[in-house]
């Protein structure tokens, strides 16, 4: 499964990215803003283990940001269930060093055009700490509204931080 972008590819996961998974994930101006389950640092064992978690999905939600074969990030959906099951959580990040390049925004674009047509969701959201407005742009810029302000609903290394809920609704 690949989903093609200007410069970049949304593909799925091969055991010879942990490498490049690990040089770029393993960054406090990434995972600051990242669930705690990210590690910090991120070493080649968590390279490792998320690849071969990711290397069997069915269906492929979740996705390597291939840059000239080298994976710089991130970008993927975490399928609910119950109530929630035709609403899925997006989650992402790329490299430090492709921040404000545009890659970002239209990844977004794209997993969120795929996700509607192939998968049976309605709504796709994502969940933004108030410390990264950087990531809210994004998100805006990918067509996204904010839907509200969960107030001091995160406590991210001892700070305790609001959450603005985006979302994408299918037509």
């Amino acid at each position: 499964m690949q989903l093609q972008g200007n410069g970049f590819t949304l593909r799925g996961w091969k055991t010879e990215d942990a490498a490049s998974l690990q040089k770029h994930a393993d960054n406090t101006n990434i995972s600051d803003f990242l669930l705690d389950r990210f590690p910090s640092p991120y070493t080649m064992e968590a390279a490792t283990g998320w690849i071969a978690m990711m290397c069997n999905q069915e269906p492929v939600v979740n996705f390597a940001i291939d840059v000239e074969g080298d994976v710089v990030g991130v970008i993927g959906l975490e399928l609910r269930e119950d109530v929630y099951r035709k609403s899925a959580l997006l989650g992402y990040w790329i490299s430090e060093t492709l921040w404000g390049k545009g890659i970002m925004p239209q990844a977004i674009k794209l997993i969120t055009t795929y996700a509607f047509e192939n998968l049976d969701l309605i709504r796709i959201q994502a969940g933004v700490l108030s410390n990264n407005p950087k990531s809210m742009r994004v998100l805006e810029k990918a067509g996204y509204v904010k839907e509200g302000i969960l107030k001091n609903s995160i406590v991210k290394k001892g700070i305790i931080l609001d959450e603005h809920i985006y979302a994408a609704l299918k037509n």
